[in-house]
């Protein structure tokens, strides 16, 4: 059993956020999902961008940091676009940090001061999505020892959330099928 800490993307805490949770809880996972949007769900990115403009990006890191603090072991940090840049920053940044999993997007190592050793890393984008930072997560991964990046072909970017329209059924099971073995390795 691996305890995880999942952050939603910037649609919110939608019903396919939670599905994915329920499918790594199944697997014998501890799985938080925290609310960083205190319950607001958005129709689209453009809308959940205004909110996160609205209530200010620090009181996203804030409700992170909040959930990472109530953990109570080592964690695997993961997130769905906009909550890979709390994932990764938490899996960088803190101790106790096993891995961290990233769904839809990743930044450079070097945004957040480096990659810790130890720390495992897996990321899943789709190959040609516009937000997803392609060039950035084969940057991300190429820095840190014996990580991997799953490249799926298409270009939607929220595909793993089944209450969207982006989602992709084939792709989101190769997910948590990699995601699963992923967490194994780690428990």
């Amino acid at each position: 059993m691996t305890e995880v800490i999942l952050f939603h993307h910037v649609q919110g805490r939608t019903p396919g956020v939670v599905a994915f949770a329920d499918a790594l809880r199944a697997a014998g996972h501890e799985v938080a999902v925290p609310d960083l949007f205190d319950g607001a769900t958005f129709p689209t990115v453009e809308a959940g961008m205004a909110y996160v403009e609205e209530i200010g990006t620090q009181a996203v890191v804030d409700r992170a940091v909040a959930a990472a603090d109530a953990a109570s072991g080592p964690v695997v940090y993961a997130g769905m676009s906009l909550g890979v840049m709390r994932a990764q920053e938490l899996a960088q940044s803190r101790a106790g940090a096993r891995g961290a999993l990233l769904l839809h997007a990743g930044v450079p190592a070097e945004a957040f001061g480096g990659w810790p050793p130890g720390v495992a890393l897996q990321v899943h984008v789709h190959a040609d999505d516009p937000l997803g930072d392609v060039e950035d997560c084969r940057e991300l991964v190429a820095t840190v020892f014996g990580a991997e990046l799953f490249l799926y072909p298409g270009s939607s970017h929220l595909f793993t959330d089944a209450s969207l329209p982006d989602h992709d059924a084939e792709h989101t099971a190769l997910v948590l099928e990699r995601s699963l073995a992923f967490l194994a390795r780690l428990a």
